[in-house]
């Protein structure tokens, strides 16, 4: 069903999102060029940052392109296993996203607890075995529902929705028992939210810490700063997240859970180019170093 309004606020609504969505490709497929050209980001933190990159412009994509189909062609119907699928990968690439951000927050704490030893622990071969890792654990935690909701009765086709939301989809089901699908789902938001998020709090406990037993005020300022763009997108990630998750049931509506859906879908994506080189010296240093280059050649 998409949004409520008139051809002028979907006209509106379609031009801000396509403005939003072309930002958000250029800015981080900009991150994973720059990245990829310059030795210097060569290290864990950036190939993460890249593996970042790659599924913000994914995850975006899954839902976007079809709400703009929506919006501006009126396209809103969508076959059960399409829509199994955009729902999937969808889940997929936000649960990858938790995970890598808090493999990110790893990295971060043994660079800033052991420095000397950095480049002995996380070697390039661990990175990508942890990439690989958790891609793993969120294919495996989220295929059970997305192959038992297909299965089931559907007594309804009108999905009051933007896109495929599991949620909304299990509104539609005409059968009764469906506590084994919210059984799993509880199971998968736990190893994809609520373990990431516990991983990520203790590696910041230990790198506050950390920071705060430096002897000068420059080293603990240098130290923190290195931190500070991934400690703002984690906020961001996982506070929305959290906030879609806990929010009280006298306050739920349809409208608002699509639009918070949305924000949430799009504000992550869309900031992370922004929050990794606005704030990040190293990145912006390398892109005027590359821009030189150019214009002497």
């Amino acid at each position: 069903m998409g949004f409520p309004g008139s051809h002028l606020h979907h006209a509106a609504m379609s031009t801000f999102l396509l403005l939003v969505y072309l930002v958000t490709l250029a800015g981080n497929i900009f991150i994973i060029v720059i990245i990829c050209m310059d030795s210097q980001l060569h290290s864990p933190m950036y190939f993460f940052l890249v593996c970042l990159s790659f599924m913000e412009i994914f995850a975006i994509s899954t839902v976007v392109c079809k709400l703009l189909a929506i919006l501006i062609m009126a396209q809103n119907t969508i076959s059960k296993y399409s829509c199994m699928i955009q729902s999937y990968f969808y889940f997929f690439l936000s649960s990858s996203d938790f995970l890598i951000l808090s493999v990110m927050s790893i990295d971060r704490y043994v660079a800033v607890c052991f420095p000397l030893r950095y480049s002995s622990i996380m070697t390039m071969s661990l990175c990508i075995k942890l990439v690989v890792g958790l891609f793993f654990i969120s294919f495996v935690c989220l295929l059970p529902p997305t192959i038992m909701i297909p299965q089931l009765p559907f007594c309804s086709h009108v999905l009051n929705h933007f896109f495929c939301d599991t949620a909304a989809m299990l509104k539609l089901i005409c059968v009764s028992d469906i506590s084994f699908i919210y059984l799993s789902s509880i199971v998968a938001s736990v190893f994809i939210l609520i373990v990431p998020l516990i991983i990520t709090s203790v590696s910041y406990i230990f790198i506050v810490s950390a920071v705060i037993r430096l002897p000068s005020d420059t080293g603990r300022q240098k130290t923190f700063s290195t931190c500070v763009s991934h400690f703002t997108m984690v906020s961001l990630v996982f506070g929305s997240a959290i906030f879609i998750e806990i929010r009280p049931s006298s306050h739920y509506s349809i409208e608002t859970d699509k639009t918070v859906n949305l924000i949430s879908t799009v504000l992550g994506p869309f900031l992370n180019p922004f929050i990794y080189t606005l704030r990040n010296q190293k990145v912006k240093d390398c892109f005027r170093d590359l821009v030189k280059r150019g214009r002497l050649q």
